[in-house]
């Protein structure tokens, strides 16, 4: 535990001790670091604990202040002060802020991983595109929020598997083949016409091109079969090469198809009918979804005896079950609503205890020019993620579609996503990185600045805490993150600190020659927040440019 967590965990001991309150009370009361700029003379830890216990209690708050402020001591405190109707505010000693400095210094980035963790196997499954065509605008979206979610998981100890579920087994795949085929007829010079459901974006006439300029036009001979594979095999390679640039390596790549090659899903359904889930009806076979709060039962066999989503669904939770995930975590988009509450329904009714969280995200609009644009696959209006990370690039683009919380709409600005300024985030954020770089390759020349260490923590002065209070927020940021799954908490955090950074760098010199240990101690600092940034970004899966 670092300083502040030290006093806070005596804190809680201090209540539960002294009002004979139960660890589940004191839980509930909230102990937060100031880290407002223009709230600083409110001290440094803010807590809610005298309201939490006095209606415990039943007494006045401030009368429960009175008591801890005069009984409850710790070295690394200065004082506590009440204000308004009873919150507390600590104020921790220059001591304290000596001492964090160099801990953060000494553990880097272990200071910001949990001391004791229940580690769990954790799977999360994201972006899962039917692979009938390029990943769009909303795809980017879902994939950032679960590759950044896995990287923070992993990074505080868990084992993370990051999965794509391969949709290949369905419907959908027939109607790529037999758009693909009929592509490849109009371009052999055959006069056909794609039927008003099928797939009509140009990328299917540009393979259809492709593929009959090697192999020839003998290809439109060749079975419906052959087209659904050839167009599947070649969109998900062009989807895998997408994510490749923007980012995101998957695990596992899961097909469908191999749900229905085995038995998985007779077992699944049997297991089902077993616990009295499955009921017959129109000569289809039903899962009661209604059962677990669906708003109607879901087929799981037609009455020709074609399976349905619903029925790989079952085999494919059983799935990650024997393969002995503690977690499942599932990103999708908000039009999935109905489908995460099937999915909690069927992980209820299979007497799964493992966990299923579902990531809603909402829709993502393209701000052009100050114009919202618009995309349909079947229209072939696409505005696909190929062309986002090629245009603003990868950094930027993953940073965007992260910048804002995943049940709120998101605008993808692209005009401000190309400048290269303070206005842009991403450069703002980088150029604090770059800077802190900066500042250090510079000290290297100076000889009484060589071999910045731990013990240079004693020479940091007030300028100081407010930056060092934000690099030790991080650590339980990340932990909340694990937990609520709110990732864009990253964002809204580097974004905070770069600003911090720029405004202290702007009143502060570093390097002042005839003041050496005060030179010595801002040196450390930066050092802490070149650290802070790296391990930021790295997470984020953005890159750190060594000049800009």
């Amino acid at each position: 535990m670092n300083i502040i967590e030290e006093i806070i965990h005596a804190l809680n001991n201090f209540i539960t001790t002294t009002f004979d309150i139960d660890d589940k009370t004191v839980k509930t009361c909230n102990f937060d670091i100031n880290i407002d700029e223009s709230k600083q003379s409110f001290g440094d830890i803010s807590s809610n604990c005298t309201m939490i216990l006095a209606k415990k209690l039943k007494c006045n708050p401030k009368k429960v202040a009175e008591q801890i402020i005069q009984n409850f001591k710790h070295e690394d405190l200065e004082k506590i002060e009440v204000a308004g109707p009873g919150f507390l505010n600590l104020f921790i000693t220059a001591q304290a802020y000596k001492k964090l400095a160099s801990n953060i210094f000494t553990q880097n980035k272990h200071f910001f991983k949990p001391k004791h963790l229940d580690k769990k196997k954790i799977n999360i499954e994201f972006v899962s595109a039917n692979p009938t065509g390029p990943l769009h605008i909303g795809h980017g979206r879902g994939g950032i929020i679960g590759d950044v979610l896995g990287n923070i998981l992993e990074f505080i100890g868990h084992d993370v598997t990051k999965e794509f579920y391969i949709n290949d087994a369905g419907s959908q795949i027939k109607k790529l083949g037999v758009s693909f085929k009929i592509r490849c007829q109009q371009t052999t010079g055959i006069e056909t016409q794609l039927p008003d459901d099928s797939y009509k974006g140009e990328y299917l006439l540009n393979l259809a091109q492709e593929a009959v300029a090697k192999l020839g036009k003998e290809i439109i001979n060749k079975p419906d079969s052959f087209f659904e594979q050839y167009a599947k095999e070649k969109m998900l390679t062009q989807l895998e090469k997408t994510l490749a640039h923007y980012g995101i390596d998957f695990d596992v790549w899961f097909s469908e198809k191999s749900l229905h090659t085995t038995q998985a899903i007779d077992k699944a359904l049997e297991l089902l009918d077993k616990k009295g889930y499955l009921f017959k009806k129109d000569n289809a076979l039903w899962f009661k979804s209604t059962s677990f709060g669906d708003d109607k039962d879901r087929v799981v066999k037609k009455s020709s005896g074609q399976l349905t989503y619903v029925s790989a669904d079952i085999a494919y939770m059983e799935n990650k079950v024997e393969r002995g995930f503690d977690q499942m975590i599932m990103i999708l988009g908000h039009d999935h609503h109905s489908y995460a509450v099937r999915l909690e329904g069927l992980r209820q009714a299979l007497g799964i205890k493992q966990p299923l969280n579902v990531i809603l995200y909402q829709l993502v609009k393209m701000k052009v020019s100050g114009k919202m644009t618009r995309m349909s696959k079947r229209a072939g209006t696409i505005v696909t993620l190929s062309d986002i990370i090629e245009t603003v690039g990868k950094d930027v683009a993953r940073f965007f579609y992260l910048h804002r919380k995943a049940d709120a709409q998101l605008e993808f600005d692209v005009d401000l996503a190309l400048k290269k300024t303070d206005e842009n985030p991403v450069y703002y954020v980088q150029y604090a990185y770059v800077r802190t770089k900066s500042i250090i390759k510079k000290a290297q020349r100076e000889t009484f600045l060589n071999k910045i260490t731990d013990e240079d923590a004693k020479h940091i002065g007030k300028p100081e805490y407010l930056l060092i209070k934000k690099i030790v927020t991080l650590k339980q940021m990340l932990q909340n993150i694990s937990k609520n799954f709110q990732t864009h908490l990253l964002t809204y955090f580097v974004i905070d600190l770069a600003n911090s950074f720029h405004s202290y760098y702007n009143q502060n010199r570093v390097i002042v020659q005839d003041k050496p240990e005060q030179s010595r101690g801002r040196l450390l600092l930066i050092h802490e927040l070149k650290e802070t940034f790296e391990l930021c970004l790295k997470l984020l899966g953005i890159s750190r440019p060594e000049k800009m």
